[in-house]
C-alpha cells in the first residue's frame, strides 16, 4: 500500500479534469470535492472513482463544459440543470444556490437534474456551516438495490447528510448510506479479495451471499437493515424518500431508470428523465433561533451524548463527524494511502493522459 500526500493527489486529479476538457476552476472544484473523500476516510469515493468519471466522459456521458442553470425557481426554492456535468461541479454550484437563496428567505431547497455522481453527500451539506446554517444533501446513484422482499434492483445507495453548526464544539455531521453498506464498500472488498460481510447482499434469486461479486453477478444490494426483521423496510423508505426528492420532484431520472455511474451497467433505452438528480437544502439558524444560543446548546448537546457512559471503556461514545475528522487530521499529517489496485489505477491514467503521479 503506497501514500501519497493530499496536495499530489490533488495535483494528479486536477490535471486528468483539465485533460478532460474541464475549465481551470472547475477542474479545481471537482479535484477538491473528490479528495474530500479521501481525507475524510471514505476511500469508496475518493480517487479511487477518478477512472469511472474517465469512463462516463468516454462514453459521451459527461459534458466538461456544461452551461450550469437554474430552470426554475421561487424565493426560497430552484431547479438547476446541470448540462450533464460532472456532479462534483454540479452539485457545489446548486448548494450555493440554496445558501444564497437562505440568506434571502431562510431557507433554500434545490432540486437538481441532468447530472452524474456528486462524491461524498457530506462535503456538500458541510458547505453551509460557514454560513450558521444547517446544510442537508441528499442523491440518487446507480439502482443497484432491491426493495424489501424484491428480486430487482430498482433504488440506488442513495446517501443523505446533515450538517449542523456547533459553537465551540465541532460540528455535527451525519452522512450516510439508504444501504447496509455502500457500493464502493464492495469494490474496496474486491480489490482485497475478502467477503462481504452478511447481510449487505442478496444473490439474483434474494437469498443472502457473501459473495463481494455478488452484484455484479445479478444480486443486489441490500436496504439498511439487511433484511425485514432487522428494519431493511426503514432503510427502504429512506432510500425510495432521497430517489422522490433528488429526481421525481427535480425531472431526473428515478428508480430504475437512474443513470449507472458502475462500470458493469448501461443506462436504460428509454429514460424519464435528463440524468441524476440531487437534493440540497440550507436553513439559517437565525431563521429559527439566535445563532449563538442555538449553537450554545449545541455544544450542550454534543458534550452530554459524548459523555455517555460508553459499554466499553476503550470504545467512547462518538457523535456523527468524529471519525470522519479524526481522520481528516491524520491524512493531512501523515498522507492518505492507496489500495495497490487504486494506485495501478491511477498510473494507468498517468499514462494515458501524459500526466504525473507524485508521491
Amino acid at each position: 500500500m503506497a501514500i501519497y500526500t493530499h496536495q499530489s493527489l490533488y495535483e494528479f486529479a486536477k490535471s486528468v479534469f483539465i485533460k478532460m476538457g474541464c475549465s481551470d476552476a472547475d477542474a479545481l472544484t471537482a479535484s477538491d470535492t473528490l479528495l474530500s473523500a479521501d481525507l475524510r476516510g471514505v476511500d469508496s469515493h475518493g480517487v479511487a472513482r477518478l477512472s469511472g468519471y474517465v469512463r462516463l466522459w468516454e462514453k459521451g456521458r459527461i459534458n466538461t463544459s456544461p452551461n450550469i442553470r437554474i430552470v426554475h425557481e421561487s424565493p426560497s426554492t430552484a431547479v438547476v440543470d446541470g448540462d450533464a456535468g460532472l456532479g462534483l461541479v454540479v452539485a457545489p454550484f446548486a448548494m450555493q444556490v440554496a445558501i444564497d437563496k437562505a440568506n434571502q428567505a431562510g431557507t433554500g431547497w434545490v432540486a437538481v437534474k441532468n447530472s452524474n455522481h456528486y462524491g461524498i453527500a457530506g462535503y456538500h451539506a458541510m458547505k453551509a456551516l460557514a454560513h450558521d446554517m444547517i446544510g442537508i444533501s441528499m442523491t440518487n446513484a446507480s439502482p443497484l438495490v432491491a426493495p424489501t422482499f424484491s428480486k430487482e434492483r430498482l433504488l440506488g445507495t442513495n446517501p443523505i447528510a446533515v450538517a449542523i453548526p456547533a459553537n465551540e464544539e465541532p460540528p455535527y455531521v451525519g452522512d450516510f448510506a439508504s444501504t447496509t453498506a455502500a457500493n464502493g464498500k464492495l469494490e474496496i472488498l474486491q480489490r482485497k479479495g475478502e467477503e462481504a460481510p452478511e447481510g449487505w447482499i442478496q444473490d439474483a434469486e434474494g437469498n443472502v451471499t457473501t459473495n463481494a461479486y455478488g452484484v455484479k453477478e445479478g444480486g443486489a444490494l441490500r436496504p439498511l437493515g439487511g433484511d425485514r426483521s432487522n428494519g431493511s423496510h426503514k432503510g427502504y423508505i429512506l432510500g425510495s424518500m432521497v430517489d422522490i426528492f433528488s429526481a421525481v420532484l427535480s425531472g431526473a431520472n428515478y428508480g430504475p431508470w437512474a443513470p449507472p455511474f458502475v462500470s458493469f451497467m448501461d443506462p436504460v433505452s428509454d429514460p424519464v428523465g435528463d440524468g441524476l438528480g440531487h437534493f440540497f437544502g440550507a436553513m439559517r439558524v437565525d431563521a429559527f433561533r439566535p445563532a449563538d444560543e442555538f449553537k450554545g446548546h449545541m455544544d450542550k448537546w454534543i458534550r452530554r451524548f459524548r459523555n455517555s457512559e460508553p459499554v466499553n471503556i476503550e470504545q467512547p461514545v462518538l457523535i456523527p463527524g468524529d471519525p470522519e475528522r479524526a481522520m481528516e487530521k491524520e491524512r493531512t499529517t501523515n498522507g492518505i494511502p492507496l489500495l495497490d489496485a487504486v494506485e495501478n489505477d491511477l498510473l494507468s491514467l498517468a499514462k494515458r493522459f501524459d500526466v504525473t503521479l507524485k508521491k
